[in-house]
């Protein structure tokens, strides 16, 4: 009986753990495994011309440029990757974002770098299905202004083939500002 007890009470210790590391690996499992979301975002893989209007300042007289994007589903499935390259005031432009889906926080994430920068933009938001439309929001380093400014992006899904992003900033005075209109088409 003894000798039992000494084989039994290490299992029997151990079914707390062993139940607390099942359920740490089901949390783990949820945490990276894309999901439908994720599969909405791979739907706007692909190649896509693009023409932007832009405004240095409000009231300014618009400025317009076109390019590509591409735009890919890495690391599994997980994040979407867009490469932007195109012409900007007769520079030449690069943009790299990052989009992802937090299936923890249940939140959109977007991070953003290019070439007309040194740092990272990073917004957050929510999708709305009534209206087809992902808003993020956070903070960008303004080099006029001397500081973090107040971001909020719009990227509308009209159809397959056709999307809209929005960008705004909160001015001088608490008010948002359009400061720049995309326009995205599938090429086929």
């Amino acid at each position: 009986m003894k000798r039992l007890l000494l084989i039994c009470f290490p299992i029997l210790a151990a079914a707390p753990i062993f139940a607390q590391d099942q359920g740490a690996q089901k949390a783990w499992m949820d945490y990276m495994t894309p999901g439908e979301i994720h599969q909405m975002l791979a739907h706007s893989n692909g190649t896509w011309t693009y023409e932007t209007t832009f405004w240095m300042a409000p009231g300014a007289p618009p400025s317009k440029s076109t390019g590509v994007t591409e735009n890919k589903m890495i690391l599994g499935g997980r994040y979407q990757e867009s490469v932007h390259k195109g012409n900007m005031e007769g520079m030449e432009f690069e943009g790299h974002g990052l989009l992802a889906y937090d299936n923890g926080k249940k939140i959109f994430q977007n991070a953003w770098v290019d070439n007309m920068g040194t740092g990272i933009m990073m917004l957050e938001g929510t999708w709305n299905d009534a209206t087809h439309a992902l808003t993020l929001t956070g903070k960008a380093y303004d080099p006029m202004a001397g500081k973090d400014i107040e971001m909020k992006e719009v990227i509308t899904i009209q159809d397959d083939d056709h999307h809209t992003m929005e960008m705004y900033y909160t001015g001088k005075d608490g008010k948002e500002v359009k400061s720049m209109e995309i326009h995205l088409t599938r090429k086929k």
